[in-house]
């Protein structure tokens, strides 16, 4: 095969029998010479808003490839190298594994694992999907939290009421990553994830590749069990032994994978008793923003908004106080949701289906915060959480504080929506938002928004809606593991977004697998432990 990258198409022009002839002519060859290509890579060039481009890079198939090449001289033309995911080759594969959490990282470690022969238990303190989406909506409407199964925990995960975004910077020398992509598709999610620039599936469509997902690995050896909760480790000689669930029942182990998420907030306190190392780490907080759509198709995409559909941004800024503002998980044609996982604690997330048709374009505006605001404690950062959340609570009347962006530079409670209505799923209610935070967070995010209203005309509009409190962008603790992925305690590994090795679904996913591998290759040495 032959790579050719920086083949560019206008977007009015972009179709399948414009791409043919862009192919042919970059490798100076007939159509006809050309028996198969495959989309690599697909990206937008808006640079030029009056000449906004596709980018493909793709594969080729052709007759004669080494003549072809040789006529080529083209740093975007080259022979291919395709890689191909190889799992460690296992025998022994009796060892009882043990994963906690159906999120992307536990979900992914407990395929893998099956893929090869274990038969993982994954427990999860959520319900399955079907029964969580109950929950989550029942919420929604009448604010009535379940504490074990809500948007935070359940089957899928965190990530499960999101946007899907599967955004990753990291390299996928392995090919890691295609795999899990892969893997995606063949459970529904669309083709397109193998080669967009920023692959989404979007949470309508996501919820279902996640049963097909878990009916894979059951159909591969693996057990699920819902609704059930770590309640207590079991350790012998610094080695994990078993666990606890639901405060009685014991299951024995020889690993223990600890794909918690990075709102197990319970389990990490029980962590810290049984004197798994752990220290806390930086995140970031600050407030969920609601704009129109067309705004940012229009600011984004200019003539062509009406082709490309909705558009995504990503922001930053270095504030004059020193600290650095910039957007988080933005959710183009998206819902603000009430994300709250404890009772008398609020905190947002934003969610998109896979069509990204709400009226609205919504983002977390975040300020990075240290042990500087929450102290050197362990949980100095998850508490500093809570009180957050507990704020917001309180000013909010226990449902979403919400306030027009001009009323939170005045300090004044607003009275009415303006232009921008919102698109939440939750209650909500008027509040002064300023009350949530230290004065410095607060003027970070002000002089953030306007900042950024200098590259996307309307972003500081007055009535710009934002909504309280966006407070777990990623774990407060890491849960320390070394060279191997294996903890403090000999048999146990911390995994994914919750132990502090990833952010997002994609990357808390490429660390399931590492964490299967390293499972794999543990078994392959003599029976180690």
């Amino acid at each position: 095969m032959i790579r050719i990258r920086q083949l560019k198409i206008p977007v009015l022009e972009d179709n399948s029998e414009t791409l043919l002839f862009k192919i042919s002519r970059k490798l100076k060859v007939s159509s006809s010479n050309i028996l198969n290509y495959q989309i690599i890579k697909k990206s937008i060039d808006a640079r030029d808003k009056g000449n906004i481009v596709f980018v493909y890079e793709v594969d080729v198939l052709v007759s004669s490839e080494e003549n072809v090449l040789k006529k080529c001289r083209s740093k975007d033309v080259f022979k291919s190298v395709t890689v191909v995911y190889s799992f460690p080759k296992i025998q022994n594969i009796d060892k009882k594994i043990i994963i906690v959490g159906s999120g992307p990282a536990g979900l992914f470690c407990a395929y893998f694992l099956a893929e090869a022969g274990f038969r993982p238990l994954v427990i999860e303190q959520g319900e399955k999907m079907e029964d969580r989406i109950s929950s989550v909506e029942k919420f929604f409407e009448t604010n009535q939290l379940n504490p074990w199964s809500n948007i935070q925990f359940g089957e899928g995960g965190a990530g499960t009421f999101s946007d899907g975004k599967l955004n990753t910077m990291v390299k996928d020398k392995l090919g890691r990553g295609k795999r899990i992509f892969e893997i995606f598709v063949e459970a529904g999610a669309p083709e397109e994830i193998l080669y967009e620039q920023k692959p989404h599936i979007g949470t309508d469509i996501l919820r279902k590749v996640i049963v097909n997902m878990r009916n894979k690995i059951l159909s591969m050896g693996g057990e699920f069990r819902f609704s059930t909760k770590l309640t207590d480790i079991f350790v012998e000689n610094q080695r994990i032994s078993g666990i606890e669930v639901n405060h009685q029942d014991k299951i024995v182990c020889d690993y223990l994978v600890l794909a918690i998420g990075h709102s197990a907030r319970d389990t990490f306190y029980l962590l810290h008793e049984k004197k798994i190392r752990m220290k806390n780490k930086n995140f970031a907080v600050g407030l969920r923003i609601e704009h129109p759509q067309e705004m940012i198709n229009q600011s984004q995409y200019g003539m062509f908004s009406h082709v490309l559909g909705p558009a995504s941004y990503k922001l930053t800024h270095q504030c004059s106080n020193g600290r650095g503002v910039y957007s988080f998980c933005m959710c183009p044609g998206g819902f603000v949701v009430n994300a709250s996982s404890e009772e008398g604690r609020v905190v947002v997330n934003g969610m998109s289906n896979y069509k990204r048709d709400s009226h609205n374009a919504n983002s977390a505006i975040v300020v990075t915060v240290s042990n500087k605001d929450f102290g050197n404690d362990l949980f100095g950062g998850l508490e500093f959480q809570r009180r957050l959340e507990e704020q917001a609570a309180k000013i909010g009347g226990g449902v979403i504080p919400i306030q027009l962006f001009g009323d939170y530079l005045n300090h004044k409670v607003s009275d009415c929506f303006e232009e921008v209505i919102p698109e939440v799923k939750g209650k909500y209610q008027f509040a002064d938002l300023n009350l949530l935070f230290p004065d410095e967070i607060n003027q970070s995010l002000k002089e953030g928004i306007l900042s950024f209203d200098k590259k996307i005309k309307g972003f500081g509009r007055v009535d710009a809606i934002l909504l309280g409190v966006e407070s777990r962008t990623s774990s407060p603790i890491m849960i320390e593991r070394d060279e191997e992925l294996v903890s403090s305690i000999e048999g146990i590994y911390p995994c994914g977004e919750g132990a502090g090795y990833a952010g997002g679904i994609t990357t808390a996913a490429i660390d399931g697998v590492k964490v299967a591998e390293a499972i794999a290759k543990r078994c392959q040495e003599g029976n180690k432990f």
